[in-house]
């Protein structure tokens, strides 16, 4: 924290009202009030601060707990000091000012300003991103919620054909994909599957550019000996398919649309004019990791664009859940997987991990060693990310892209 600091304020984040408490120097709580959601009212919660405080805006320090919102964005764009902190740090803090257990908005808005004035070391400083990233940041968002309802979809639509039709299931894994819903309608129950000839699987095969069966498996296929079902059950399981088909068809065409538009904004990044934002630099070293598609990329510099922006690996590594968590008391010494974390940075590191230890013969090396060793395959994914991650700063510091296989050569023996 700037050694201008003068003064410390609390907001208790809320959906209606907003609790704020105001603090000197000294810890004195010099004003307490009540700001309601609307942006009146949130220009006026800065105007008073300086005006109560007679300070520059850089001298005053804000604490809260989410680290975005129109609350956020408010305050940092008036130029205030913006800290963060996770809610469970701050109910240890609670402890300090209450033994009882009390809380109240009141309170909670008086532990975030004073916990910042005594540790601030505890609080994650907090700054506007550049547009694009904001930009890419949410349409990550998106493509994953887009991607988890079609999952959610697809499962469904599962479970309808085990009722009766589970031949259907043996064609392949993906059965929202497009080729699967049109070789259903064409084919939706045992009965047509007898009526169905190849060649016209053969033509929704060949549309969908399928090579991984051929039309003949897929007739032998549908045409296997059908379960036998109760009266009404074909018709009502049909019935319930063809909606989740719709659904499934717009899901599809969403999640297109969302991975466009993150390529378009990741392009957007790596063009811009030299010197603007830091990410543009580290494009094409990421772009250069195996194991980091568009996905993955967008995630890591959407998720942990800070954190990158700093090269800081320790920072990384705790983000995305591949930092161990270690207990020790006496002569007991635990180390557990680490759960508090960013869900979305971990799951593109576990991919990323998944990706290279097929593309990469040090990650492959070193997840078999770590298989060998008992390590579950998630343990030993998490390992080898760890290991991609510490390479990623070390590139982005160096700014030399990623070579797979690549060992610093070693110093010739003397003579």
């Amino acid at each position: 924290m700037s050694n201008q600091i003068r003064w410390f304020v609390g907001i208790d984040w809320a959906s209606e009202q907003h609790r704020v408490a105001l603090l000197d120097a000294g810890g004195n709580r010099i004003d307490e009030w009540q700001v309601t959601h609307s942006g009146a009212e949130l220009g006026q919660l800065c105007d008073r601060l300086l005006a109560q405080t007679g300070a520059q805006p850089c001298e005053i320090a804000v604490a809260i707990e989410t680290p975005r919102g129109p609350v956020v964005e408010t305050v940092l764009e008036r130029g205030f000091e913006l800290y963060s902190i996770n809610p469970k740090q701050l109910d240890r803090f609670r402890d300090r000012f209450t033994v009882a257990g009390a809380k109240d908005d009141s309170r909670d808005a008086h532990v975030l300003a004073a916990s910042l004035r005594t540790d601030c070391v505890a609080f994650r400083r907090i700054t506007l991103d550049d547009p694009l990233i904001i930009e890419l940041r949410e349409w990550v968002r998106i493509h994953d919620e887009l991607s988890n309802e079609r999952t959610r979809l697809t499962n469904r639509m599962r479970d309808q054909l085990w009722r009766y039709y589970p031949q259907v299931t043996k064609l392949g894994d993906d059965l929202g994909a497009e080729w699967n819903l049109e070789l259903w309608e064409q084919v939706p129950a045992p009965e047509k599957a007898a009526q169905v000839t190849e060649k016209t699987l053969a033509r929704i095969l060949k549309k969908h550019r399928i090579r991984r069966i051929d039309s003949a498996e897929a007739l032998r296929i549908l045409r296997q000996a059908p379960i036998s079902v109760a009266p009404g059950t074909i018709d009502a399981a049909t019935a319930h398919i063809r909606t989740l088909i719709a659904r499934l068809r717009l899901a599809n065409e969403l999640i297109k649309h969302a991975q466009r538009q993150l390529d378009e904004l990741c392009s957007k990044i790596e063009a811009c004019a030299a010197g603007q934002i830091c990410e543009q630099h580290d494009m094409s070293i990421l772009r250069s990791f195996a194991g980091l598609g568009r996905t993955n990329i967008a995630t890591l510099l959407a998720e942990a664009c800070e954190p990158l922006r700093r090269r800081d690996y320790h920072a990384l590594r705790m983000l995305s859940g591949v930092a161990p968590v270690s207990r020790r008391s006496g002569k007991k010494w635990l180390v557990l997987r680490r759960y508090a974390c960013n869900k979305r940075l971990a799951v593109a590191v576990f991919h990323w991990a998944r990706v290279a230890i097929q593309h990469d013969p040090i990650s492959r090396n070193r997840y078999a060693a770590l298989r060998q060793r008992g390590h579950s395959h998630g343990r030993a994914l998490r390992t080898v990310g760890d290991r991609l991650l510490y390479v990623l700063c070390t590139l982005l510091e160096r700014q030399t892209l990623f070579v797979p296989g690549y060992r610093n050569p070693q110093p010739a023996a003397e003579t």
